[in-house]
This record gives C-alpha cells, sequence and structure tokens, in this order.
C-alpha cells in the first residue's frame, strides 16, 4: 500500500518525534523546513491558551516557506495527542488541532475511535504509537491510519520488542502508514528500518541535541558525552516502563543501578513533574550524536548517511 501523498516527497523518510517539554515551534519549523515531519506534543503548550498560537505560528512559517521555495516545500507537522484519562486538556486541545486543520496527530498512551473519527472529518491522518502487536491491533481497530512501533532502546516511554520481531509481527497483517521507533540515529539506521518493512525512521534523541530544541544545555551536552551504556529502562518516574539518562538520575540523588518499581497510576501528564524535567528521557542511539548542531545540519548529515548506505547495500548486495 502506498503512503498517502502527505507523507511522500520528504527529503528523508522520518518522522521527528514529539519531545515533551522540549518540542516547541522553533523546533518543529526548523524539522519540516530541512524535509521531515516536525512534531510537538499538544502538551507542550502551557498555558493551554498558548497551543493556538503556537499552531498559528507553525502553519504561517511553513505557509511562507513554501511560498519562497517552491521547489523544495516543507514537510507537514504533527501534534500528540496523550490519549490517557489524566490528560483533561485533551478535547479542548483537540477543537484546537481542527480550527488549524493540523495534517497528521500523533496519539499515545490509548486509542479512541472517536478521536480518530474528528481527525478525519477535517482532512486529518492519525498514527498511533504502539508496543507490541496486540496494541497495534486494537489501534487500526479503532480507526487509526497508522502507527509507530515503539521497539526497545526509543527514549523515553518504550517497548521490549525487538525491532525485527515487532515490524514483521505487525506487517503480516497491516499494510498501512508504519514508522519504526527505536534508536535510531543514523541514516543507515532509517535505511535498516525501510529494510526490515517500516515506511518511516521515528527519531527523537538525535534532536534533543540541536540548537532549536528547548531543551537544557546540559542536557544537550549529556546526550553528546553518552551512549547506550548510560541508558537505564526504569518504571519508577511515571509508572510506565521508559529509557533514561543514567547521569541526570544520579543528579536528582537516586541510584540508577538500583532503582525501585512503581505503578502506571503515577502518570500524571497534567502537572509539571520531576521526570523529562530533571530525569531526562533518552534513547540508546545517542552514540551517533557527537555534536550539539543546527536541525539543518543534523538532517544533512543524516542524508549523507543515508546516501552512503543506500551505495554500500547495492554495492554488497548478492546477486
Amino acid at each position: 500500500m502506498a503512503l498517502p501523498p502527505r507523507l511522500q516527497n520528504l527529503r528523508l523518510p522520518v518522522i521527528a518525534s514529539p519531545l515533551f517539554i522540549i518540542s516547541v515551534p522553533q523546533l518543529v519549523i526548523a524539522q519540516c523546513k530541512a524535509g521531515v515531519v516536525g512534531s510537538m506534543p499538544a502538551l507542550n503548550a502551557r498555558p493551554a491558551e498558548l497551543l493556538d498560537d503556537w499552531l498559528a505560528e507553525i502553519t504561517e512559517a511553513l505557509a511562507a516557506h513554501d511560498r519562497a521555495h517552491p521547489e523544495a516545500p516543507a514537510a507537514p507537522f504533527a501534534i500528540n495527542q496523550i490519549v490517557h484519562k489524566s490528560n483533561d486538556r485533551l478535547d479542548r486541545d483537540l477543537a484546537v488541532c481542527e480550527k488549524h486543520k493540523v495534517p497528521l496527530v500523533i496519539t499515545s498512551l490509548g486509542a479512541r475511535p472517536e478521536l480518530n473519527q474528528a481527525v478525519h472529518r477535517w482532512g486529518g491522518l492519525v498514527l498511533h504509537d504502539v508496543i507490541n502487536n496486540t496494541f497495534a491491533h486494537k489501534a487500526i481497530d479503532k480507526g487509526a491510519d497508522g502507527l509507530v512501533a515503539v521497539a526497545a532502546g526509543a527514549g523515553g516511554h518504550a517497548g521490549t520488542k525487538n525491532p525485527m520481531a515487532l515490524i514483521t509481527e505487525i506487517r503480516a497483517w497491516f499494510d498501512g502508514p508504519l514508522a519504526l521507533s527505536g534508536a535510531i540515529a543514523t541514516g543507515g539506521a532509517i535505511l535498516a528500518a525501510q529494510a526490515m518493512g517500516a515506511d518511516l525512521a521515528y527519531i527523537g534523541s538525535a534532536f534533543i541535541a540541536t540548537d532549536e530544541a528547548r531543551a537544557d544545555e546540559a542536557y544537550k551536552r549529556m546526550i553528546v558525552d553518552s551512549s547506550s551504556d548510560d541508558i537505564v529502562y526504569s518504571d519508577l518516574f511515571t509508572g510506565v516502563h521508559g529509557n533514561y539518562l543514567k547521569p541526570s538520575i544520579r543528579n536528582a540523588g537516586l541510584d540508577p543501578d538500583a532503582l525501585p518499581s512503581s505503578s502506571p497510576h503515577a502518570m500524571n501528564f497534567g502537572s509539571t513533574r520531576k521526570p523529562w524535567k530533571d530525569i531526562w528521557g533518552c534513547g540508546q542511539g545517542i552514540g551517533a550524536v557527537r555534536a550539539v548542531e543546527p536541525v539543518a545540519m543534523r538532517v544533512e548529515a543524516l542524508a549523507r548517511e543515508y546516501a552512503a548506505a543506500r551505495t554500500r547495500l547495492t554495492e554488497n548486495v548478492v546477486p
């Protein structure tokens, strides 16, 4: 099945994942101008009234770019909606998305048919993130257009499935839009995601260490200085398992190698919490991130690596 038109003709087959606290219009606009899908969580707009202003800023900036560069139009953008019951802003934020006809909506932590129907009414597409094949079936059954397979090694709330297993199981029955998340930070990894059966790579942590990201400079530097050995998988901070930077946990006075467990009831996306703000989420692919740089440079490097990986594959393929 071919990708929907708005997900075709990207410079790279990449969706920049929505980063809690970190993704803001400046980052989204830079990502879309660079030719990859930019995204941000609706909940990053605080107070809630700010979301209307932010969506206006993004749509106007991208429209201006397209007028000035008809030969290289910007990629579409996406807004992430947390569907978990703790999000008391969902209906209001969805109405603002409808006002601005947001082209892509990424839903997380729950699937609701009425939300998917609302997005479809204004012509948008819904991608739902899942950590296993069971949740993938539920999301499509409830009307999502596509999936984000969140495999082991992804930043933030990650799953435990090997990406090869997860993609294979989903592709056995689903031929719609499919993105893969999990330790993807190079052009070669983007190509590998496609080789496994995904249409798109879903990249988060590599965009934290960019000039446009609203992240503490110490956070950006920690990513550059760290590797997969510095990531810990824990459910302590939000009640849902996620990947976090060990040094940030130590800085909070905790031992990252001896963390207790928590409960899903600990989740609360409606308040400012210590996780994400002080204890920093990050995926296992950060060993490839060696500098803090503008988004345009990061995407340019990914494009070079992607082209080089395709050349290597062509040269070394068995006849």
